[in-house]
């Protein structure tokens, strides 16, 4: 076996890292300071491009490296950095959070040193693109904020164009707003024809990475399911939790799981790479996985501006001027650039309209103390008990997130947690007007939100569908009218109701699971159709008489077909047939792009439910005619060989591929996948004829209670972000074929399982010019 050896000054005792078969480091150190350091100092061996990355995108250094052409993102980026009293900021997270964090970022720090001090350590990307890894300060951690998940400005601003442009009743076929029923009202004073199309586009270099940007809509990738099931729906008599959160599918993936052994700690599952703790796993007491639950923490506010003064807005009866910062940007190959970044009472100004004496800026809960997305894990990851986690999720800021956890005793649970202002007067659904009338006030206390221990049905499901029970008061303590459409979290239900004697090995099949509901739902409607022309019969022969069982199975034909059809013909022609009497006849396919837009990742199936009943026979047959011929373009006219697969597939680039020339290492795939963004297997992917898929399970992990060593998990595409560490990609297959291995927690399995061993030894220099060295 393999061991090296490491010198990290800042170290106190030696720390442990065994390396298993798959890749996941096992930790063991004599304090929570070294095992933060080590985690540090490991995460940066691992993943030191990504890290450093992540950093330049986040602190908007991106520009000083790559050039001009990021001086936008960068000026971007900085409008959304945490800008607070840090000691405001660090008190909120709750006790040892700041020594944490301080320790982790040293131990990047040192695996930076090493680079510098044995440049060949360095991910080749450096060498290939010409600058070397930066240092971190501690404060980089909570400040960076623009790399989270939020919601709902850009809900807010398709409602406001499209009630602007084509009225309320075209808004309703746009998304379905829950709970139910829910009247729109725009705030008194919101002028929605000042509103330019392009106001979000500062907001969006800042929350979207450059090199990801016009991909796919950011919130149509995310999502997540979890569940837990009670002993007596198991077949060992033990709880089971799973979890598999869904993103942008991403090379390397954006999780990193590691198992952190301290005294009185001992936690695995994953985490972010540039965060220290775990927010997704297990303590050996309790275990914890996580999906969005989608609080509206945004608003767009929109100012009047002074006439000759446009940095001055109206406000409560007067005028306050913005407050001005100025920046400079450091630009690889030219001069630095002097950026000007304007702030209002409410947040940054992310657009001005001087010709029309309006300004535009954004409040996002997310901007305030205690709010960096994920950190807020270290107040929960070493919870003893079910009582001492839901104690600890009262702190939660951001995201908002739906927690479900077990014990060994059998407890099950779930408490949504995140912070939700208080709006008194408006809902959140639209934007407001910033002369004063629209504040909020303070937020709900944390305690009104529902939760859920030990139902009598034995287990407990989330997917970010509309989960607040009936009764709950959404029009007092909204938490929010804009949630994802429900199938995900229906077909749980139906396989979890289904039967008793759940596995774990059943549970990963579930999260792999590809049946379509908005399918179901649609092919009763072609019962009787007549078979009128060849096309038109193959449909009907694939979708109606082959009995296909509405799964989207990669080897499938009739998957294939019905995506193409459902997607790109019945879903337009469905919504033209809408919009036709609401629209001028030379607007409507504007309006059709307007609330369906080609590159959704996944549509709203509750309004397709809606629209089914406009299916005409004429318009049935029609929409299959032109499906089966863009089948026969992209797939041949050979039915018999068509596949799902063939055209639905996984095909992972290293961010900056195109920078990195012929580098054989920035590129996996591409292979086949089955699924879509309806199903729980969710692989939501870009339009026809790309089909690639653009998001999905960026790690899956079920958790047995009590056998620990018995958990599966899947990380992809593997666990480093080096190309030549055998753990790059040593995942892909695997993950792309949905497998899982075993999640080893005991010291006993684990060491059976080593195939390489790391010991961090306190360096003999512990001064601040000491150097990490290394040796094998």
């Amino acid at each position: 076996m393999n061991e090296t050896r490491y010198e990290v000054p800042g170290l106190e005792a030696p720390v442990e890292i065994l390396v298993d078969r798959w890749g996941v480091p096992h930790l063991y150190a004599a304090s929570r300071h070294d095992l933060f350091l080590a985690q540090g100092f490991n995460a940066a061996r691992d993943r030191l491009f990504q890290l450093d990355l992540w950093r330049r995108r986040g602190l908007g250094l991106l520009a000083e490296v790559f050039g001009a052409e990021y001086v936008a993102h960068d000026r971007a980026a900085r409008l959304f950095l945490h800008r607070g009293d840090m000691a405001e900021e660090w008190a909120a997270y709750g006790p040892g959070t700041e020594e944490m964090t301080r320790a982790f970022v040293a131990g990047i720090n040192a695996y930076v040193a090493l680079c510098e001090a044995e440049p060949g350590l360095a991910p080749p990307e450096f060498g290939l693109l010409g600058y070397a890894p930066a240092r971190w300060d501690a404060e980089d951690v909570p400040r960076i904020r623009s790399h989270g998940l939020a919601y709902n400005l850009q809900d807010e601003v398709a409602r406001a164009r499209t009630l602007r442009d084509f009225g309320p009743e075209a808004e309703e076929l746009r998304k379905v707003r829950e709970p139910a029923p829910h009247a729109l009202r725009v705030p008194e004073g919101l002028d929605l024809s000042v509103i330019p199309d392009d106001v979000l586009r500062v907001y969006e270099l800042a929350t979207v990475a450059p090199w990801a940007a016009g991909a796919a809509p950011r919130q149509g990738l995310d999502g997540s399911n979890n569940w837990v099931l009670a002993p007596s729906r198991t077949a060992t008599g033990r709880p089971l939790l799973a979890n598999d959160p869904h993103r942008p599918v991403s090379f390397p993936s954006l999780r990193y799981l590691a198992h952190l052994t301290a005294p009185g700690l001992d936690v695995i599952g994953a985490g972010e790479p540039a965060l220290p703790g775990i927010s997704i796993g297990h303590n050996g007491r309790i275990a914890f996985g996580l999906t969005i639950f989608p609080v509206d923490q945004e608003d767009l506010y929109v100012y009047r501006t002074r006439p000759g003064a446009p940095r001055a807005y109206a406000y409560g009866g007067g005028w306050e001027e913005m407050d001005t910062v100025t920046e400079t940007i450091p630009v690889r190959g030219g001069p630095p650039v002097e950026a000007e970044l304007c702030f209002t009472r409410h947040g940054p100004v992310v657009r001005e309209l001087p010709e029309r004496n309006a300004a535009f800026a954004v409040r996002a809960a997310w901007l305030g103390p205690g709010m960096a997305p994920y950190l807020g894990s270290a107040g929960y990851m070493g919870a003893e008990s079910a009582d001492a986690f839901t104690d600890a999720m009262r702190r939660w800021g951001a995201p908002g997130e739906n927690q479900v956890y077990a014990t060994p005793d059998g407890t099950i649970g779930w408490r949504p947690a995140g912070r939700v202002p208080v709006r008194p007067n408006w809902d959140g659904t639209l934007p407001v007007p910033g002369d004063g009338r629209y504040e909020w006030a303070g937020f709900h206390d944390p305690d009104t939100l529902p939760t859920e221990r030990d139902p009598e049905r034995g287990w407990i499901a989330t997917a970010n569908e509309m989960n607040l029970p009936p009764g709950y008061p959404n029009d007092t303590r909204t938490v929010t009218y804009d949630w994802y459409a429900p199938t995900r979290r229906a077909r749980v239900a139906e396989a979890l109701s289904a039967h008793d004697g759940w596995t774990a090995e059943e549970c990963v099949r579930l999260q792999n699971d590809y049946v379509s509901l908005p399918a179901r739902a649609v092919l009763p409607m072609l019962a009787g159709l007549p078979g009128d022309g060849p096309r038109v019969r193959t449909a009907l022969g694939l979708l109606r008489d082959g009995g296909w069982d509405a799964s989207l199975d990669a080897d499938s034909a009739a998957a294939a077909l019905f995506e193409i059809w459902y997607r790109g013909h019945l879903r337009p022609a469905l919504l033209r047939q809408a919009l036709r009497p609401l629209v001028p006849a030379d607007r409507l396919e504007e309006a059709v792009t307007r609330v369906q837009p080609p590159e959704a990742a996944s549509g709203d199936a509750r309004v397709d439910l809606e629209l089914f009943p406009l299916a005409t026979p004429e318009l049935l047959t029609a929409t299959l005619g032109e499906a089966v011929a863009a089948a026969e373009q992209l797939l041949g006219p050979d039915p018999a060989a068509w596949s799902w697969g063939t055209l639905h597939r996984a095909h992972l680039r290293h961010p900056l591929a195109d920078r990195l020339g012929d580098a054989p290492w920035t590129s996996l795939g591409p292979v086949p996948r089955g699924g879509s963004g309806d199903t729980v297997g969710a692989t939501p992917y870009l339009p026809e004829p790309d089909f690639r898929q653009a998001g999905g399970a960026s790690f899956r992990m079920v958790v047995d209670v009590g056998a620990w060593d018995e958990s599966l998990v899947m990380n992809s595409p593997g666990q480093s972000g080096d190309p030549r560490s055998p753990h790059h990609s040593d995942l892909f297959t695997d993950w792309a074929t949905d497998r899982a291995f075993p999640l080893v927690y005991t010291r006993e399995r684990v060491e059976r399982e080593t195939r390489a061993r790391l010991v961090l030894a306190p360096a003999e220099r512990q001064d601040r010019g000491g150097t990490a060295r290394r040796s094998t």
